[in-house]
C-alpha cells in the first residue's frame, strides 16, 4: 500500500514541478514582484498537497514588511513550507542545490541566493548582499544551523549571516518548523540527514502515511545594537523553545 501511495504521489510530483518549469519560463519574466510571490505561494503550497503533507501555520506575532528569517532546517522541504506561508522569502542556500536536477533552476529562478559555506570570503560575499537585499525592501531567510538536524534538538546557530540584518538594523523573524505523523512527533521520513540521497529522501517523503508539518512565526526580534553571536544564541533559544513547546 505504502508502495503505490507513493508511486501515485511521486507522479503527481513530477507534473507539478514541470507546470512549475513552465510558470518559470513563461509567466515569471512578465510578473513583478507581488505577481511572481502569488506564483511562488501557489506552486508551494501545491508541492506540499501532491507530496502528501498537509502544512498547518501558527502566527504568534506581525510580520514585519522586511525582515531576516531564521529558522530551523530538517528537510529540503522546509523551503516549499516557508514559501507557502511567507512567499516573500529570499532564501540563501549552499552553492550545491544549484546543481539539482531541474530543482536547482527553480530555486535560482525564485531570486536564491547561493553560497559556498566552506570558503569563508564568499560567505562575507553573502552577508554584504543579504544586506544590500535587506536596505531595498526584500525579505531574505536563511538556515543559520548550516546543515540539517534530526529535528528535536537546533544545532548551534552561526552567527555570520546574521550580520546583514545586524548592519542596517532590520528585524529578525524567527521560525520553528516541525514535521510529525502519528506515533512520531518528529517524523524521520522528513529528516533529510547523513547519506541519504535526494531521491531517497523523496521516496520516504511520498510513502509516509499522515506526514503533516507546523510552522510557528514567532515574534520578531529588534537587531539595533545587538551582537551577532547574542542574536544567533537568542533566535536559537527561541526556536528550540518552540519545538519543545
Amino acid at each position: 500500500m505504502n508502495a503505490l501511495r507513493g508511486a501515485w504521489r511521486l507522479l503527481r510530483v513530477l507534473a507539478h514541478v514541470l507546470q512549475g518549469l513552465l510558470v518559470l519560463a513563461l509567466l515569471f519574466p512578465r510578473r513583478d514582484a507581488v505577481g511572481r510571490q502569488w506564483h511562488i505561494q501557489r506552486w508551494s503550497a501545491g508541492l506540499l498537497k501532491a507530496l502528501g503533507l498537509r502544512l498547518t501555520v501558527h502566527q504568534q506575532g506581525t510580520v514585519p514588511p522586511v525582515a531576516l528569517i531564521v529558522a530551523n532546517h530538517v528537510s529540503w522541504l522546509d523551503i516549499a513550507c516557508v514559501h507557502a506561508a511567507l512567499p516573500q522569502a529570499r532564501f540563501v542556500s549552499k552553492a550545491d542545490v544549484r546543481a539539482w536536477p531541474l530543482i536547482g533552476w527553480m530555486v535560482a529562478a525564485a531570486g536564491t541566493l547561493f553560497i559556498e559555506r566552506e570558503r569563508k570570503r564568499d560567505a562575507l560575499r553573502v552577508v554584504h548582499h543579504c544586506a544590500e537585499a535587506l536596505k531595498v525592501g526584500d525579505t531574505v531567510a536563511v538556515f543559520p544551523e548550516g546543515t540539517t538536524g534530526e529535528g528535536p534538538t537546533l544545532l548551534p546557530f552561526h552567527a555570520n549571516l546574521l550580520q546583514s540584518a545586524v548592519s542596517v538594523d532590520a528585524p529578525l523573524l524567527p521560525l520553528a518548523l516541525r514535521y510529525h505523523r502519528p506515533g512520531e512527533r518528529f517524523a524521520s521520513a522528513a529528516a533529510y540527514v547523513g547519506e541519504t540521497s535526494l531521491l531517497q529522501s523523496v521516496w520516504r517523503i511520498v510513502s509516509a502515511p499522515d506526514l503533516a508539518a507546523d510552522l510557528t512565526i514567532l515574534p520578531a526580534i529588534d537587531t539595533q545594537a545587538m551582537d551577532r553571536r547574542a542574536l544567533a544564541d537568542l533566535a536559537r533559544e527561541r526556536v528550540q523553545a518552540a519545538l519543545a513547546d
